[in-house]
């Protein structure tokens, strides 16, 4: 048993025993008042016995409020002190609060005190309804307050361990967030360029010796110290999140050197960029950009040596980004993916207010059509 398991039952432990004591003290001395006030005042032989049942009654009377009011009664038509009364009003109020039952008794105990001190003279009975209403209200007052109270404490302990849960929920939802993220980035930042590694290296296989060998080694060294590259400066930001990355977000400006890249491993890339470049905000530019490097990346993997088609512009006041690349029929990778390129590509669209389709054309071309916003809510008017 783990100590923190320990802990708790002790203290529940130590808390019953507290309170069977306290209440045994209780009942004992209102017991002992009770027979020793007692008018008139019953045999010895009833002492045992009705100091037995006056005491099980105010020891219960936390879990059985009404059985201690009713021995309360009935030791008040008896001729005992009205103290256990008084006690059997406050169990009742303090145990079901403001309902029938507590108003029920508090009639029933306001009856018993003034039929059970009855009078002939009538300024009496006027001094009696009084004070037999006031020494009713008082018990049931309190404890109409002490289960306030409890409700209180037992709403403000849930409301407290439901912060906690929707605390630890959205520690959780964060820190799977930045999991996604971390992936994404590793995705984007490393996946392409080893993927231009890997293809370069399966040309490198394929092509006889001379100087087309020796430019594709080229590729794959500058490939390579980038990649590595890329990868230390993601690494020093994961260590340190105050440290801003180095190297400067890709964007949409980018788009022209990414297409040389992918040329320059053999693809084939038609890029189709306006002039100027539509004014994209930051987040817009660089999920376009990402659109882009996974299609090419895909169509590398997946269409070796089949032309593409890249085009940005703007249409309806969105950033439209299309890649369309020839589908070679069911020819298998060269390079395995990890399948999450796509999923990634959807987040960070997503993320930055646009939309993306793709899947294959009537035409029997594969699409990879992205829409983002180029205005941002904030700069509507």
């Amino acid at each position: 048993m783990r100590v923190g398991e320990l802990v708790p039952r002790l203290d529940w432990w130590g808390g019953r025993v507290r309170s069977l004591l306290f209440d045994l003290a209780l009942a004992a001395a209102v017991t002992t008042t009770a027979l020793a006030d007692a008018r008139p005042a019953p045999p010895p032989a009833l002492h045992i016995p009705v100091a037995v049942v006056t005491v099980v009654a105010l020891v219960v009377r936390r879990k059985f409020p009404l059985v201690a009011f009713a021995v309360g009664v009935a030791g008040l038509f008896g001729g005992l002190h009205l103290m256990p009364l008084l006690i059997g009003i406050h169990a009742v109020a303090s145990r079901y609060g403001p309902t029938v039952r507590t108003w029920v008794a508090a009639g029933v105990a306001f009856v018993a005190f003034v039929f059970g001190n009855g009078t002939d003279d009538l300024d009496e009975w006027q001094l009696l309804v009084l004070v037999s209403g006031l020494a009713v209200l008082a018990p049931a007052l309190l404890g109409l307050w002490s289960f306030q109270r409890r409700t209180l404490l037992a709403a403000l302990r849930d409301r407290a361990e439901h912060a906690e849960r929707e605390r630890d929920l959205l520690a959780e939802r964060a820190v799977a967030e930045e999991r996604r993220r971390i992936a994404r980035e590793m995705h984007d930042v490393v996946a392409h360029r080893v993927s231009v590694i890997a293809l370069q290296a399966g040309a490198l296989s394929v092509t006889p010796g001379g100087e087309r060998t020796a430019e594709v080694a080229e590729v794959i060294r500058k490939t390579s110290a980038t990649a590595l590259t890329e990868l230390r400066d993601m690494l020093r930001v994961l260590r340190d999140d105050t440290l801003d990355s180095p190297s400067p977000a890709p964007a949409l400006d980018g788009v022209g050197t990414l297409a040389r890249d992918f040329r320059a491993t053999g693809t084939d890339v038609d890029l189709d960029l306006p002039d100027p470049l539509p004014d994209a905000p930051g987040a817009v530019g660089r999920a376009a950009y990402r659109v882009v490097q996974e299609a090419l990346t895909n169509a590398g993997k997946h269409a070796p040596g089949a032309p593409v088609r890249v085009a940005l512009g703007a249409a309806d006041g969105d950033l439209v980004v299309e890649v369309v690349n020839r589908v070679t029929g069911d020819h298998q990778a060269s390079v395995p993916g990890s399948g999450y390129g796509l999923i990634g590509m959807r987040e960070r669209v997503a993320l930055a207010g646009g939309s993306v389709r793709s899947g294959r054309t009537a035409g029997g071309e594969y699409l990879v059509e992205a829409r983002f916003p180029l205005r941002t809510d904030d700069e509507n008017p």
